[in-house]
């Protein structure tokens, strides 16, 4: 099977890393890629958001399957184009990704399907806002509608603050505050049938504790030992399930991967958001504990044959990833600084823990930092506490000038 992956961060790099230990896999293509990506699969210089090119691209390639990584390339069709061009492709059409795209469309699905979510109102004036505003008070909610690549979101307890974040979006949801741990369950599905992973917590605030602004994904870590072994059954049949039915029903099936974002609230599970692709950092940490062949799966999906699909099997390790960012991030990156102690980690941590690229790039016979998250380190053990050892000692070898990282992704689930 020939495959082509679009994107260039450390999702697709999780997802090229898992194809490329696949024995059904005989080519492996990646655009536009990174410089970790380049080590097992071909880079072709694509645009990611260009529809018509990317199909081009399958067709020459003869792709047999073309898996579409990031959220923007599935909002802008290109799905679409790939499917019209008669090649299987694991992704949502434009349509449905409106999941992930609208904050608003989101929670008209949800209210259709009855699933359970936080209560919200949709505000385009400043009048709208501040009712909403009043009408929940602290601790503020404020999500912006549109695609704002992980940092869209603002809870503080500061009006002031919630009010601004709420103006600059334009279009803005604001909800209420769902207290509990949060969740990540992803699911593949074909539109029909619906097939869970295994669940992962992240961890969004860039510091320590939970403090500093919102990011894209500061680390990741599966199994959740503390969460009830129900959990997912309940998902499925109270999210996951009912959404992907009210899809079908809107004429907009949804044939992807389904993330649902969820609290453990003190009144149940509720929906904080959905996603419309694998969501980074987790994709890392689930990944790396499926047994069953990664391209069957994707196939299956895009092809519509899930329900004969043989049921996924999975590794019983833990599995810990850590992001090592760039020196200022979720503001403005610096980038252009060379990574050093990747070959370390590889010679010395290898194959229990592995770097995934995210924000990188080749520079003459260096490694340089191109991005935001730089890097994920994913290591894998007999349990939590020795998943995190592993993934810490190999993030001590990596140096970046500048660089930051979480020191207590999974602490308290690996402490109990």
């Amino acid at each position: 099977m020939k495959v082509l992956v679009i994107g260039g961060g450390a999702r697709e790099h999780a997802l090229c890393r898992s194809l490329s230990l696949d024995p059904d896999v005989t080519a492996l293509h990646c655009a536009p890629g990174n410089a970790g990506i380049a080590e097992v699969a071909e880079l072709h210089p694509v645009d990611p958001l260009d529809g018509p090119a990317v199909a081009r691209l399958a067709a020459v390639l003869g792709a047999d399957l073309v898996v579409v990584g990031p959220e923007a390339p599935l909002v802008a069709g290109v799905a679409d184009h790939v499917r019209a061009a008669g090649i299987p492709c694991f992704g949502p059409s434009a349509a449905a990704a409106q999941l992930e795209g609208s904050k608003a469309f989101a929670k008209d699905v949800m209210a259709g399907a009855g699933v359970p979510t936080a209560r919200s109102y949709v505000c385009t004036t400043p009048e709208e806002i501040d009712e909403a505003l009043d009408a929940f008070g602290a601790p503020y909610v404020v999500k912006d509608d549109g695609l704002a690549a992980g940092k869209g979101v603002v809870v503080t307890g500061d009006l002031a603050q919630a009010r601004e974040h709420a103006l600059a979006c334009g279009r803005v949801v604001i909800e209420e505050y769902l207290d509990g741990p949060e969740v990540s369950l992803f699911a593949v599905t074909d539109g029909e049938t619906v097939v869970p992973l295994r669940p992962a917590q992240d961890f969004k605030r860039a510091l320590d504790g939970d403090e500093g602004p919102n990011t894209g994904g500061m680390g990741a870590y599966s199994p959740l030992p503390w969460a009830d072994p129900k959990l997912v059954d309940e998902v499925m049949a109270t999210v996951l399930q009912p959404t992907v039915d009210e899809l079908r029903r809107r004429g907009t099936p949804f044939s992807g991967l389904l993330y649902a974002g969820l609290a453990i609230t003190s009144r149940g599970v509720r929906v904080i958001e959905f996603n419309a692709r694998f969501g980074d950092p987790e994709t890392q940490v689930v990944l790396a504990r499926l047994k069953t062949p990664l391209a069957g799966v994707l196939l299956a999906a895009a092809n519509g044959t899930l329900d004969t699909f043989p049921p996924l099997q999975w590794r019983e390790d833990a599995a810990v990833t850590v992001v090592i960012a760039s020196h200022n991030y979720p503001d403005t990156p610096r980038t252009g600084d060379p990574i050093e102690g990747l070959d370390e980690v590889a010679a010395e941590d290898a194959p229990h823990a592995y770097v995934l690229h995210a924000g990188t790039k080749r520079d003459g016979d260096a490694i340089v930092s191109a991005g935001g998250r730089v890097l994920s380190v994913t290591a894998t053990g007999k349990d939590l506490a020795e998943a995190r050892e592993r993934a810490y000692r190999a993030v001590s070898r990596i140096r970046l000038s500048g660089s930051q990282h979480r020191t207590d992704i999974a602490r308290a689930a690996a402490e109990g």
